[in-house]
């Protein structure tokens, strides 16, 4: 079965609503926005500048902590992504949204996963934004660019995944999105919308 945007909406709407941590962490959204470039999705990930205050030239989503007036963590997510990249919210197709991910750094994500057209312009913001980074979602699924890193929390060892694309590494919370949504779009997990 083919990969289709009908597909991973179908996936997402699946999961149902995303449950709400039981910590004090400030609610953040973050955008997996993917694109289809010669029949196959890519995702769209950024360098962090070495000027942000958090996670200096670490590789992550578009995305921030929730504003006041933002209606929901879809909102903030497409907010900051306009923000960071000069994406309009107009043009990115919302599928749906991923479980959250915690941090250590006091942050509860929500991921929404959206979709736009290939080319896009953007008009990045030099102050956060340091590069972006195009990645193919194949690589997710590649046992050459997958890696288990261990972390010490709390004084246990727990593995992680990350992924290894060109001379990028990526880890923590952003490569437990991307595992998390590997998995559900894993074509061995796919059922066709009906």
């Amino acid at each position: 079965m083919t990969l289709s945007p009908a597909c991973i909406a179908n996936v997402l709407n699946g999961i149902g609503e995303p449950k709400n941590s039981s910590g004090n962490h400030i609610p953040a959204g973050v955008l997996v926005l993917l694109f289809d470039k010669n029949g196959e999705y890519w995702v769209i990930l950024n360098r962090r500048t070495q000027k942000v205050e958090h996670h200096k030239g670490e590789i992550c989503f578009p995305g921030g902590r929730k504003d006041s007036l933002d209606k929901d963590l879809t909102e903030t997510a497409l907010r900051e992504t306009w923000e960071e990249m000069g994406i309009s919210p107009d043009s990115i197709s919302v599928l749906g949204v991923l479980g959250k991910t915690e941090t250590t750094t006091g942050y509860q994500i929500t991921p929404t996963v959206g979709l736009i057209s290939y080319p896009y312009e953007f008009n990045i913001q030099n102050d956060e934004v340091e590069e972006i980074i195009e990645m193919p979602l194949s690589t997710l699924f590649s046992d050459d660019s997958r890696r288990d890193e261990a972390k010490i929390l709390e004084g246990e060892v727990i593995m992680q995944p990350a992924f290894h694309y060109e001379n990028n590494m990526i880890f923590g919370a952003t490569a437990r999105i991307l595992n998390s949504f590997a998995f559900l779009i894993d074509s061995r997990n796919l059922k066709e919308p009906v």
